[in-house]
């Protein structure tokens, strides 16, 4: 490198982001969030962040597995390292042609993401990455390496590291720090480091073989054996507490042949098929499935419709009410809970925020069953995919060791929006209609996210994922809730769920290679003009409502046509065979009950089915007409009875409020009822040969009665029949849930063009040359104390401002805003009238009016300032 390259090359993280044009700024800021909230006044304070524990954790947590080994690689290479020695240690000494080939993209990902910077021959990387990835003794890295020999030396005598170095060959030294140097020149000399190992046995051999790989630590006693002392003595195990040795880092990596890591893993996992369909079954089980999803919804909301469970004190529902939902929709109860968050995720379902407290319908509900079937499915199918409370943890513990239960608390996952829109974009990838093996999914993801970052690797010694991680989880269950919801048929991504990720760009497979990619070893990492590969932008809320739609679109025409009849059939039962008519389906709901579902639902009318709809306001002539107008078979004998029957007793009881009371025409039915042992809990006495007071509640009397074989009805204060309609509870309005973020949401670009301009804009104000104080004090080059804001008098600020204004000339201000924030500006005063200042604003890139009494103090910028 030529002395001008030298005093190019940036010193400091800062300089490094300084020479970035603005594209690879915005792709930093897209990728690290957290990095501009809030926006940082200026590139320094924006490289002070990225280095924050906080945020480099987070950075890299978001690593693949192959960027997170060149990471790790670093962490143990001389800092700073070139380069070649990167490449030696992720190629080794054979350089593997593949790992050669990905390390640019690797490295080039570090830089982008401000964990990697300077030119190739000093790579270094963030002081904080160093230490969160260097090996350590509580902490040790996922390369299974030890500390250098310098580091492992640094509490030893200097009488005994002269021995080492008698011992292995080397004259003696006058000093510790030339005899550690020489040892480890040694140890990294591939020749006479071959010939050392040459002269130990077999047995010394075997302990060092145990070792290279890690953990690199050892137990030896007080008396060690031959074999062990032979190491020692050399140099090759070096003690670091009574009766513990570790293996220096230069001679595992000889021991090695180089590499920092056992298996480099350069290539992501591929996503392998399992099973490969047509398209067309794909697209019409998950049509299918699709209208299952729809009737199960649907019925749950109906079972809730009069009000639902009741709302746990700590929030949620009870297992009880979990299993008796899971009864009425004939479901597991993880697969109940499943369709309780949807509902509720969707905005379907909410607490009533009454006294007793409980679930039901919202009046979204309402609005959401007079939707096209095909866009109420998108609509619970964008709700799925972008959520991020998680029914698969109901059931669980959570850190309190307390029960999560559906509908409640502590069920937001922020990482289930991201692995789920990845599993459905890995099934993108695959051949149409090829459905994938599960366990290559799970690979690929571990392998994309390996983890959760180097913390948690720790935990493990090798960095090797447990199969029990969350994303893990997650991916799992994406798996089944996506052939639940119809989003994939038979395993395979249907085309309504290709739509709903995001169209062309995930129906092909997205793999590491994506990326532009240098050529050769000069063009690797160039330091002012970035190939980093690109960040994609978080869809925005339009692209996501505009995917919903293309996906209902394409739904629509496989949905078979809504049925406008049924068959009615001599055993009291109804066949549908098909999906009904809203309306159809809505009156048959009430009329009679499902038996079974499946290609086609079977209803059976009951006494009491039939007693429902008449509560509900429908005659015996209304239900006569109704099955005459929808059944394409005649209607059965016994089905007339039945509801003639059940018509003639109905009502000829009232149930009012005393606590209650029944009144009836017929004295004789109630002279029944009050000899019947089973209405002794009622609590019934005659208060006139037509009327009994009862001490139990309306609903409970009118329970009971039906209960001992009656058929009473509800009346108003009026002496009306009450009309039992299935849409009588509705809670207030209700507003979705929202997903919880993993940190601040991804900007936008709008939000990062405007970051980009006020960050250079703040870093020309604090980075430009300014002109020497009048009093040339001490301190900053401009005469002012270093990092504070200029300081001037009244009368020297306003006549500095109108000779700025004559001269055309920028300013250096100190500005203190109404909030009490302090601010440096450069400025180009265009008129100072009236106690105010009217200027150019370099810093917003705006035209502003500053009050002059809020001005610190002003200063003449320097004469070769840009």
């Amino acid at each position: 490198m030529s002395t001008e390259e030298k005093s190019a090359a940036p010193r400091s993280l800062a300089e490094a982001l300084r020479v970035r044009d603005d594209v690879s700024l915005a792709a930093l800021l897209r990728s690290r969030p957290d990095l501009i909230t809030p926006v940082p006044t200026d590139l320094t304070q924006l490289a002070t962040r990225a280095g924050t524990r906080a945020s480099v954790v987070r950075a890299l947590e978001r690593l693949d597995r192959f960027a997170l080994q060149t990471a790790e690689a670093l962490a143990v290479a001389p800092d700073p390292a070139s380069y070649g020695e990167l490449l030696g240690l992720m190629a080794g000494d054979e350089e593997d042609p593949a790992v050669a080939a990905a390390l640019p993209r690797a490295a080039a990902l570090l830089r982008e993401q401000a964990l990697v910077w300077g030119a190739d021959d000093r790579l270094r990387l963030v002081r904080t990455a160093r230490e969160l990835l260097a090996p350590s003794p509580q902490h040790p890295s996922p390369t299974g390496l030890g500390p250098t020999v310098r580091e492992a030396t640094a509490g030893m005598s200097p009488g005994r590291i002269q021995e080492i170095l008698a011992a292995v060959g080397l004259p003696s030294t006058h000093d510790s720090v030339s005899a550690v140097s020489a040892l480890g020149a040694l140890f990294a000399d591939r020749r006479r480091m071959a010939a050392l190992l040459a002269g130990l046995p077999a047995e010394s051999r075997e302990v060092l073989d145990r070792l290279v790989w890690g953990p690199p630590y050892g137990q030896v006693t007080h008396d060690p054996a031959a074999h062990l002392r032979a190491l020692l003595d050399r140099g090759l195990l070096l003690p670091t507490a009574p009766g513990t040795v570790v293996l220096p880092r230069e001679v595992a990596l000889h021991l090695r042949a180089g590499r920092a890591h056992r298996a480099p893993e350069p290539v992501p996992p591929p996503v392998e098929a399992a099973a490969t369909h047509r398209p067309q079954v794909v697209d019409a089980t998950a049509a299918g499935q699709a209208l299952a999803a729809l009737a199960t919804v649907d019925e749950l909301l109906k079972e809730w419709d009069e009000g639902g469970p009741s709302v746990l004190r700590a929030g949620g529902l009870s297992v009880r009410d979990l299993k008796r939902t899971a009864v009425a929709l004939d479901v597991p109860e993880p697969v109940a809970a499943f369709w309780v968050e949807l509902a509720y995720g969707a905005g379907l379902i909410a607490s009533d925020g009454e006294a007793d407290e409980r679930y039901a319908a919202t009046p979204a509900y309402d609005e959401w069953r007079e939707l096209p079937p095909a866009e109420r499915w998108a609509r619970l199918a964008g709700t799925w995919l972008t959520a991020t409370r998680t029914p698969g943890v109901v059931g669980g513990r959570d850190a309190k060791d307390r029960t999560l239960s559906a509908l409640g608390p502590n069920l937001d996952r922020s990482a289930a929006p991201e692995v789920r829109h990845r599993v459905l974009a890995l099934l993108a990838g695959l051949p149409e209609g090829a459905s994938p093996v599960a366990e290559s999914v799970l690979a690929r993801l571990r392998w994309e996210r390996p983890l959760r970052g180097p913390q948690q690797q720790r935990e493990t010694g090798t960095g090797a994922a447990r199969d029990d991680d969350l994303r893990s989880r997650i991916a799992r269950w994406t798996l089944s809730e996506a052939e639940l919801l119809g989003v994939t048929g038979r395993g395979a991504l249907a085309a309504p769920g290709r739509a709903l990720i995001g169209a062309p760009e995930a129906s092909r497979p997205a793999t590491a290679d994506d990326t532009v990619e240098p050529e050769g070893p000069g063009d690797k990492l160039p330091v002012h003009h970035h190939r980093t590969p690109s960040v994609t932008a978080p869809p925005t809320p339009a692209e996501r409502a505009a995917a919903t739609a293309t996906a209902a679109r394409l739904l629509a025409p496989l949905f078979p046509e809504p049925l406008d009849h049924v068959l009615l059939q001599a055993d009291l039962t109804a066949v549908a065979p098909g999906p009904l008519e809203q309306e159809l389906a809505d009156v048959l709901g009430v009329l009679a009950d499902v038996e079974s579902k499946g290609g086609a639902t079977v209803y059976r009318f009951t006494p009491g089915s039939v007693r429902r709809a008449l509560d509900a306001g429908r005659s015996a002539a209304d239900l006569h007409a109704f099955l005459a107008r929808h059944s394409r078979t005649p209607v059965p004998q016994p089905l007339t009875y039945l509801i003639d029957d059940v018509a003639r007793r109905h009502g000829r009881l009232r149930v009012g409020a005393a606590s209650a009371y029944v009144r009836c025409d017929d004295d004789a039915t109630l002279d029944e009822i009050l000899a019947d042992k089973r209405a002794a809990g009622l609590g019934l006495r005659r208060l006139a040969p037509t009327v009994l007071a009862a001490q139990a509640d309306p609903a409970a009397l009118l329970e009971g009665l039906r209960a001992i074989g009656f058929a009473p009805a509800a009346e108003s204060a009026a002496g009306d029949v009450l009309i039992a309609r299935a849409d009588s509870h509705r809670t207030p309005p209700r507003a979705a849930p929202e997903p919880v973020p993993d940190g601040p949401p991804a900007p936008d670009d709008t939000l990062l063009t405007a970051a980009i301009r006020a960050v250079r804009a703040g870093d020309l104000a604090s980075t430009t040359p300014r002109k020497p104080g009048p009093a040339g004090e001490g301190g900053g080059e401009d005469g002012t104390p270093g990092g504070t804001l200029p300081r001037t008098g009244a009368a020297e600020t306003l006549a500095t401002m109108q000779a700025a204004v004559l001269t055309g000339e920028a300013l250096w201000i100190g500005y203190v805003n109404a909030e009490g924030a302090a601010s440096q500006r450069v400025i180009a005063p265009i008129r100072v009238e009236g106690g105010f200042v009217t200027a150019y604003d370099h810093t917003a890139d705006e035209v502003r009016t500053y009050p002059l009494h809020r001005v610190t103090g002003v200063a003449e910028l320097a004469d070769d300032a840009g």
